[in-house]
């Protein structure tokens, strides 16, 4: 395989950091290829604004007199080559990967706002969303195609919380569903198989021996990502879904199923 790891932490020394370590060496010692992007300590810049766009109001069918429209800009960047040299790299690091692992600790339910902003910068219109637009598909080609499709990704993080916290009933709500922004609308959009994430419960409160099963069910993990079964999430232009409202056919809703789960293939 060939991994590129994105990990958002701010201490090295912290289990995310050991954790980050571990699948470098582990893959690398698996004989895959590995290439990192470390948010923090490349100083990433998160928030996306005018200056991810050089050619904004270089000329009259661009001029900075009108509203800027950040997805349009994206599309006009990325079409020309004229992103952000930082930008370019981690599209460069994307095209390069067959699979991409996600390290983060989880923050108010989703990933730190640094890897959001990673997202934000790096998936441009006419790189990772906006093609293969046609009469049979007209909203392009997404949610389980697109230019990602063939790839592997997957979400591995820690939680403050127990495993309890994210069952059926926990009061953290039930794990898929807490990932679910993430795992279908951030990476099966583009067409990623998503793999099942790898989550270390009861981070902030764990003793030498508690991270150390934590790291040797990483390894054990990580031994298995190339062979792992992914979500069968349905996909857009699959037949499951009307097109013209995007909406799963009434035939296809299962009772006793939850809400988002309803968007997965039995």
């Amino acid at each position: 395989m060939k991994v590129l790891i994105i990990y958002a932490h701010p201490e090295p020394r912290s289990l995310n950091g050991l954790l980050f370590k571990t699948a470098i060496d582990e893959l690398t010692k698996q004989g895959h290829e590995v290439q990192t992007s470390d948010l923090y300590a490349m100083n990433w810049k998160s928030e996306i604004d005018s200056t991810d766009f050089p050619l904004y109001g270089t000329d009259e069918t661009n001029p900075k007199s009108k509203p800027m429209i950040i997805a349009m800009q994206s599309m006009i960047g990325y079409t020309h080559g004229q992103l952000t040299e930082d930008v370019k790299k981690e599209q460069e690091k994307l095209a390069w990967s067959d699979t991409v692992i996600f390290l983060f600790p989880l923050w108010w339910s989703s990933w730190p706002a640094i890897m959001k902003g990673w997202v934000d910068r790096v998936f441009s219109m006419g790189y990772a969303y906006g093609v293969g637009f046609s009469a049979e598909k007209p909203h392009g080609e997404r949610y389980g195609e697109g230019v990602f499709k063939g790839k592997r990704a997957l979400l591995a993080f820690t939680a403050g919380g127990p495993k309890s916290y994210y069952g059926e009933l926990g009061i953290g709500g039930e794990l898929f569903n807490v990932l679910y922004p993430i795992q279908h609308n951030v990476l099966f959009y583009p067409g990623f198989d998503v793999l099942p994430p790898f989550v270390a419960f009861n981070a902030g409160m764990c003793e030498q021996e508690q991270v150390d099963g934590i790291v040797s069910d990483w390894k054990q993990y990580l031994g298995a990502v190339e062979t792992a079964e992914p979500y069968r999430f349905r996909s857009q232009n699959g037949g499951d879904y009307d097109l013209k409202t995007l909406v799963l056919k009434e035939e296809l809703v299962e009772k006793n199923v939850s809400i988002l789960e309803i968007h997965l293939k039995k």
